[in-house]
Formats: structure tokens, C-alpha cells, sequence
């Protein structure tokens, strides 16, 4: 008899930003010089005294199981933090600890979504959100995000797609692909429309802590209206540059988090004890390094906006949030997968299509500009030079 694999699993596709990063590390090899513009990933170190307390952790021996929400001072701060940040009141009963923001939305989605439910999120997406809804057998109701709104949603096409069959409504603020920022009147609106249905909200907001312009940052998870139907998602990766350290978290409400409590531990045990007390002095340690890094993203922002907009043919807006920029090249009358192709090829400059992140995304281009000066002032001029010869 011949071994099948399940069904769902042939669902599942490469992330474009991962792929292009292993053809780019293959030419790497062979000599030639590839600029990184495709992975979401700050540059700069963990901080060493988020460093220094996992490695102190590791010799104290903080290396076997612990609870599968996670360790309960950790959870208590992260309460803390929420509370602290979104004028709200809850504590460690309402947190779970996960190994990664990955897995947070994994889980979520796992606690909330069944087959045939409709989940509606914003098109361009960051891409586990729409290969999860997939996966799980969901149906999928994009919402574009609107250039002339500031990457918003169409409220309009988020009225007509929201029905009885709704039953998550996906957040993401910063975006990532845009570095957009949902207005608070758009979060007024959509709590409204929520709150007279039975569907939950899923609120990524794991670039909350990176934005510009002093702009006061509005959290859909600061609003009283729906929080027991709200799931807030949220990570270290980012705003501390610990990727490789694999935590993130889930807020919600304490019933759900129970149930979380055993899915957890039929499914990953545990998050890895030492790095939750890395986490731990994250949130309670010195955030010096956090504003000076916020602070250079901002430096950096600014120069790859300005540059992109004196390449003829693109426009780019400012973004307000993450390290992303989302430029337009529509005029070039190519797909964005055929410029993003082009450029790499001619270039060596590694950037991702629009599209990668769904096709309300065609017309534009994903840039990471967590990266260096030098290499963004070198990135702009190689982009320049082969946009030049179309």
C-alpha cells in the first residue's frame, strides 16, 4: 500500500521571505554579494543584560519543565506591562506564554477556529495568518489595505465581508508588510461592528512599541468594549532583537487561557525555561537600548523613504510603525513579482513582492530596513541603477 501524508498538509507553502533567504545564502556561497532587504529581523544584538540573565539562568539550572502557561513572575510582568501600556486591568491569569509570536497565533487560532468559520484580515497580510486559516479549513474574507488611507482598511469591504459567519476578525497594527497603523476611529468602528456578533478579534500588536513621529499608539486591546472576546498577540522578537530566543505571548480572557493551558500541554510541553527569564529581565530591566533602537529605525526610515521616492517611477509612503517600507511601483506596468525577480537578479538586492503578502498587495514591493545605513544607501543606489535600464 502506498503512505499518504494528510491532505492538509499539501495546504502549506514556502513563507516567500524564508525562501528567498535560503536562494540568496546558496549564491552567498558561490561569492556573490547579496544586500538583505527580505527578512524582518533587527540588526542589532539582544541587549547584554537580556543576554546576561538567560545565560545566569542556564547555570542556575533553569533548564528543565516548567508550567505550560509559563513561569509565573513572567506572566505577572507581562499583566503588568499590558496594563500598564493599554490603561487596562488584568493579570497573569489572562497570559500565556509561547515559543514565539508564531505559536501564539497558532494557538489562538487553534482555540478559536473551526472548519468552515470566516476569518477576515487585512490584505496585505503577514502570510501565517492566511496559510493557518487554510490549514484549519477557515474561509478567508480579505480586507484590502488602502495606500491613500495610510494602509488602513477599507471600512467599506470590512462591512460587506463581516456577516453572522464571522468568526475572527484579524488586527495587525503596525503592519507587517506596510508599517500602517489602524486609526483609533477604524478600531471604534470595528469594536461597534464586533460587539453586536459572536466573533472574536485577534489583535497582533507586536510592533506596538515601534513607532515614529511621537504618535500616540492606539490599541485595539485598550478598549473595554469586546476584551472578553479579544485575543491580544504579542512578542520579544522584535522590540528587543530576540528572535533567535523563540517567545512571544497570548492575552485573553481567563477561560480561554485555561483551555490554551491544555493545548499546550499536549502540544510543546513548555516554553523554554531560560529564556523566559531572559524575557523577564526584559520587561523589568533598563529600556535604553529599546529607544535607541527604536530611535535609529526611525533615522533609518526616514533615509529609505526619501531614497525611494527619488528612484523615478516609485512613490513610498511614511510609514508610522515596524521597519517596513511598502512602495509602489505600479508605473513600471510589471508584476511586482517580476520587478522583485529583476532586482535581485540584476542587482543582488533580496526584497519581496507585494503579493508574497496576498494580492491586495500587487502594485508594491516589502523592504526591511532594519539594516544598516551603509547597506541601505548602497541597497538604494543598486535599485535605482537597475530600475533605470526598464
Amino acid at each position: 500500500m502506498k503512505a499518504c501524508l494528510a491532505a492538509r498538509i499539501d495546504i502549506l507553502e514556502p513563507q516567500a521571505a524564508y525562501e528567498l533567504l535560503a536562494k540568496a545564502t546558496r549564491l552567498e556561497k558561490k561569492g556573490k554579494k547579496i544586500l538583505h532587504f527580505e527578512i524582518g529581523q533587527p540588526d542589532f544584538p539582544t541587549p547584554k543584560n537580556i543576554t546576561k540573565a538567560g545565560i545566569d539562568a542556564l547555570k542556575k539550572g533553569y533548564t528543565k519543565y516548567n508550567p505550560s502557561l509559563g513561569i509565573v513572575p513572567l506572566r505577572q510582568e507581562i499583566a503588568k506591562h499590558i496594563n500598564k501600556t493599554r490603561g487596562i486591568n488584568i493579570t497573569e491569569e489572562n497570559i500565556s506564554v509561547t515559543p514565539s509570536g508564531n505559536a501564539a497565533i497558532l494557538t489562538a487560532m487553534q482555540t478559536i477556529l473551526e472548519k468552515g468559520d470566516e476569518v477576515i484580515y487585512p490584505d496585505p497580510c503577514f502570510p501565517s495568518y492566511v496559510a493557518l486559516i487554510d490549514f484549519m479549513g477557515g474561509i478567508k474574507k480579505p480586507v484590502p489595505l488602502i495606500e491613500e488611507n495610510d494602509f488602513s482598511f477599507d471600512m467599506n469591504v470590512f462591512k460587506k465581508q463581516f456577516s453572522k459567519k464571522t468568526k475572527i476578525v484579524i488586527l495587525i497594527s503596525p503592519s507587517n508588510p506596510t508599517g500602517g497603523i489602524i486609526p483609533y476611529s477604524d478600531l471604534k468602528e470595528i469594536a461597534s461592528i464586533v460587539k453586536a456578533s459572536n466573533a472574536w478579534v485577534f489583535t497582533d500588536e507586536v510592533y506596538a512599541r515601534i513607532i515614529y513621529d511621537g504618535i500616540k499608539y492606539p490599541s485595539f486591546y485598550g478598549m473595554p468594549e469586546i476584551r472578553d472576546r479579544t485575543f491580544l498577540i504579542d512578542a520579544f522578537s522584535k522590540i528587543y532583537s530576540m528572535t533567535g530566543w523563540r517567545i512571544g505571548y497570548v492575552a485573553a480572557p481567563k477561560k480561554v487561557i485555561e483551555k490554551i493551558s491544555y493545548l499546550l500541554t499536549h502540544t510543546i510541553g513548555c516554553t523554554a525555561t531560560f529564556t523566559q527569564y531572559a524575557a523577564l529581565e526584559a520587561l523589568t530591566g533598563p529600556q535604553s537600548e529599546v529607544k535607541k533602537m527604536v530611535k535609529e529605525f526611525e533615522k533609518r526610515r526616514n533615509l529609505i523613504v526619501k531614497g525611494l521616492n527619488d528612484i523615478p517611477g516609485i512613490t513610498c509612503k511614511n510609514p508610522q510603525g515596524a521597519f517596513y517600507v511598502f512602495p509602489n511601483i505600479k508605473s513600471f506596468k510589471k508584476t511586482s513579482k517580476w520587478i522583485a525577480d529583476y532586482i535581485f537578479d540584476e542587482a543582488g538586492v533580496a526584497l519581496l513582492p507585494g503579493t508574497a503578502f496576498g494580492k491586495y498587495g500587487e502594485g508594491y514591493l516589502r523592504l526591511s530596513y532594519a539594516n544598516s545605513i551603509k547597506n541601505i544607501e548602497e541597497g538604494l543606489q543598486k535599485i535605482k541603477g537597475a530600475l533605470s535600464k526598464l
